[in-house]
């Protein structure tokens, strides 16, 4: 989008333009001009806004210098800031780094969802880095919500407020930036294999894939544990997205794990008629679909476990000229070359653990790359190839553990 020169800019438009943006100095100094002071002591309080939520250790540092790089936050096992938004993208730049140390910063947001992986400055040095984040609410325009499951209610990915996580080695965090942002969004819709899981030691894909885009896109998960197409359609998942979805967004479309297990004769059928009707719907809006065949349970690197699904979302795909990722065929080859390292992508048989969600979202990206030359344009410069045969070692995988853990398999299996 152009924008207007400065000079043509009215007052009462620059003035709106920094009230829309919300600056957090971090540190127990004084704060920047223009910023809100967010000391180690600051938790979250509804009435203010912001905080850092309880039960975490952090410590503020004081380097010396200007007030927005000279004092810091920083802590061990990772800690959470979270600020009140309003549902949509918002665009949140972070000033990393200590005036008088190396730092080592890790990002995630929401619910586990990863956006910045091992940012490293060398003593004495700052980065500033962005990412996009999808902030949502269930009420849906017209008066209707999504039907939550009673453990999602808690969930940090269906609140009124953007919570970010800092973890890593060293994390040094001196300020945050947030502001509203109009750019594409990627609508993820899927099972437990593809949700942004809440708890340590479960994890996906679609929390994992977030790294991989630049700051000019948002991803949001609106995948949830147990479902398949009818029941997310039932719990309005599509109605919520598709009251969103506009021009120029994407929608991709990954189930089956739980859609096999409807044991009526015309199941398949109608899973076909219902990715038909996603198509049908998507492309009305002027979206892009993708549909995605789902990732092999750990059983099915030989004998295939997911029946007829996988040929059905190939066969909708062709017929109707929909872009295709085929996650089926390549997670199989993918946990060929693991070989006997296979079981360090699990966490039971069908559940992938940090490092195995972290391969399959490289799977997602390989197939955006070939399939969704579009999208692929917003891929990160970071993002190398991958070739599923060949896969990273685990013992190579060190993305900082969340703080969050519960060892209660999610629905689905």
């Amino acid at each position: 989008m152009k924008q207007l020169p400065l000079a043509v800019l009215s007052l009462a438009s620059l003035l709106h333009a920094e009230e829309a943006t919300k600056r957090f100095d971090f540190g127990d100094g004084p704060a920047a001009p223009g910023s809100i002071a967010v000391k180690s002591t600051d938790l979250f309080d509804a009435k203010k806004g912001y905080g850092f939520e309880p039960g975490r250790t952090i410590s503020s540092v004081d380097r010396g210098g200007d007030p927005w790089s000279g004092d810091l936050i920083t802590g061990e096992g990772g800690f959470y800031f979270s600020t009140e938004l309003p549902e949509g993208n918002h665009e949140v730049a972070v000033t990393l780094g200590d005036l008088k140390g190396e730092s080592d910063t890790t990002i995630k947001t929401e619910c586990r969802r990863l956006m910045l992986e091992d940012i490293k400055t060398p003593n004495g040095k700052q980065v500033v880095k962005r990412f996009v984040v999808n902030v949502r609410r269930p009420e849906i325009t017209g008066g209707d919500k999504v039907r939550l499951k009673a453990r999602e209610v808690p969930y940090l990915h269906w609140d009124h407020k953007l919570t970010i996580e800092f973890n890593g080695p060293h994390p040094a965090i001196a300020g945050v930036e947030i502001k509203a942002v109009e750019v594409p969004t990627v609508y993820l819709m899927g099972d437990s294999t593809v949700t942004d899981q809440p708890f340590e030691p479960w994890n996906s894909w679609g929390q994992m894939v977030t790294r991989f885009f630049k700051p000019d896109i948002a991803i949001a998960n609106y995948a949830e544990s147990g479902e398949s197409i009818k029941s997310s359609m039932s719990a309005n998942r599509f109605k919520k997205a598709y009251a969103n979805l506009k021009k120029g967004d994407w929608m991709l479309v990954q189930f089956g794990h739980n859609d096999m297990k409807d044991k009526s004769p015309d199941a398949l059928e109608n899973y076909r008629r219902n990715l038909e009707e996603i198509v049908a719907t998507v492309k009305a809006k002027q979206a892009t679909p993708i549909l995605i065949t789902s990732m092999e349970r750990k059983g099915g690197v030989k004998t295939d476990t997911l029946g007829g699904y996988p040929d059905a979302v190939r066969d909708v795909a062709k017929r109707l000229n929909v872009q295709l990722i085929d996650l089926h065929a390549m997670s199989r080859e993918l946990y060929v070359g693991l070989g006997s390292e296979l079981d360090k992508a699990f966490h039971d048989g069908t559940h992938h653990n940090n490092f195995g969600s972290y391969e399959i979202a490289k799977c997602v990206v390989e197939g955006i790359r070939k399939n969704a030359p579009e999208l692929a344009a917003h891929l990160a410069e970071d993002t190398g190839k991958f070739d599923p045969s060949q896969p990273d070692k685990p013992a190579d995988f060190h993305v900082a553990i969340s703080p969050a853990s519960d060892a209660a398999k999610p629905d689905g299996n």
